[in-house]
């Protein structure tokens, strides 16, 4: 076969002398190059051939992507969403957002305890009236976000209403036992239990309400 005298100026493919169209890439050929010189080929392949190797180092050189970042946990967590008080007392409303705190507590769910808290204080700040019930609930859950100053008044109206009232003690307790507290717990346990056994009924509304609270007291403040 004679040599080629005439190449594709799109892609460099040797044409034959009567082709109109390259055959690889379908350029018309009426602008077919010149056939290169040798030492021009030679220098336009060793150029071809060191651009491919740069690109396969840079390729193998390049630093992976990162990975996407998982998505966060819900801040609302295991507890769920808030629940409808729309339709409920005001008070109905505050023991329903206290127990949905304890759940979440009771769960680890940071989060959701404090979404909620701020919620079930509002509602609290909004009933007509309080009772010793009412007053342990807000003051555990200022204990649960940390509030213990407000807990501890709290705490304090509790017994000056019924003094020794076991949940205040609890109260204390807890406020004590967050603040690493050890001679307030100490006092509060040994307070506890000397108003445990002083109480022998024990059969106020907000003790039945809160019995496992109470018996969990109990239990530390009795193996301490």
């Amino acid at each position: 076969m004679p040599p080629h005298t005439r190449f594709c100026a799109q892609c460099g493919t040797g044409l034959s002398a009567g082709a109109a169209f390259c055959p690889s890439c379908g350029a018309p050929a009426g602008a077919a190059a010149a056939a290169p010189s040798p030492n021009r080929a030679w220098v336009a392949g060793a150029i071809v051939t060191t651009l491919s190797v740069l690109a396969i180092v840079w390729v193998l050189a390049r630093p992976s992507a990162s990975p996407v970042p998982a998505a966060p946990p819900s801040a609302e967590g295991f507890a769920g969403p808030a629940p409808d008080i729309s339709t409920m007392s005001a008070r109905e409303g505050f023991d329903r957002l206290f127990n949905r705190v304890m759940v979440a507590a009771e769960q680890g769910d940071t989060a959701a305890v404090a979404r909620f808290a701020a919620h079930a204080l509002g509602a609290y700040a909004q009933l007509d009236s309080v009772d010793l019930d009412a007053r342990y609930h807000a003051a555990a859950l200022h204990t649960q976000i940390g509030q213990y100053t407000e807990a501890l008044a709290l705490a304090d109206s509790m017994v000056a209403q019924v003094p020794n009232h076991l949940l205040a003690w609890v109260i204390r307790g807890s406020v004590a036992e967050a603040r690493a507290d050890q001679a307030g717990l100490a006092e509060a346990r040994r307070a506890f239990l000397a108003a445990w056994q002083a109480d022998p009924k024990r059969d106020r509304p907000e003790y039945l309400d809160h019995q496992k609270a109470l018996e969990d007291f109990r239990t530390s403040a009795g193996t301490s």
